[in-house]
């Protein structure tokens, strides 16, 4: 897997590409260290993913997401970020990051992350998903996602088919399966599987639902 790193901040940078070095999977093929660079590098070089700082000059980590993905790109992103802040995970996932890992997680979290987006996946911190879920307990949407798509979601993932969520939230089949598409527009999801995996990784479902 090649991955392109971008932080502003030259020890930070370090650690990380310290941390990338000792995978046996992993080559560093470039570091940025603003945003408008990260760009440019990625434009020449391709990188499977690009590990990218969310609050970075010249351009935002949130702004190379969004020209990553309207440029038609290749490389999955995964946002880097000192806060688990609601509306920054929200905007990423909407906009199509394939992750969102928060800068004082585990140190085994690096590795985790690059094997979910090296499997196609999108991954989120441990501490994001626990907020998803108590997010979701308290009857609020998972980023993104309106409330009524986190409930189809969370039926989807339960197992239900169109028709049984239609009659559980007396909806229409079509209404549903109109969700369902917007759903994974919206988390870059392509196959039940996924949803499936996403719903339990963010707590909505448990691992046996």
């Amino acid at each position: 897997m090649k991955v392109l790193l971008a932080d502003d901040h030259r020890l930070v940078r370090a650690g990380l590409r310290a941390l990338l070095d000792s995978i046996a999977s992993v080559e560093v093929v470039a570091e940025a260290s603003d945003g408008e660079e990260a760009m440019r590098l990625m434009h020449e070089l391709r990188p499977d993913v690009a590990m990218v700082d969310i609050a970075m000059p010249r351009l935002s980590g949130l702004a190379v997401l969004h020209q990553v993905c309207a440029a038609g790109l290749p490389t999955r992103v995964l946002l880097l970020s000192m806060y688990d802040n609601d509306e920054y995970v929200a905007e990423a996932v909407r906009a199509g990051a394939a992750g969102y890992l928060i800068k004082d997680s585990a140190v085994e979290e690096l590795g985790l992350a690059l094997q979910a987006l090296e499997r196609g996946d999108v991954y989120l911190s441990p501490a994001i998903s626990r907020k998803l879920a108590a997010a979701f307990s308290a009857g609020r949407a998972s980023p993104g996602l309106t409330a009524r798509q986190t409930q189809v979601l969370r039926l989807i993932a339960l197992g239900m088919s169109s028709k049984e969520v239609a009659r559980e939230l007396d909806l229409s089949v079509k209404t549903v399966e109109t969700h369902r598409t917007q759903i994974m527009d919206r988390l870059q999801i392509r196959d039940l599987a996924g949803l499936v995996r996403y719903a339990v990784r963010t707590g909505l479902v448990g691992t046996d639902p």
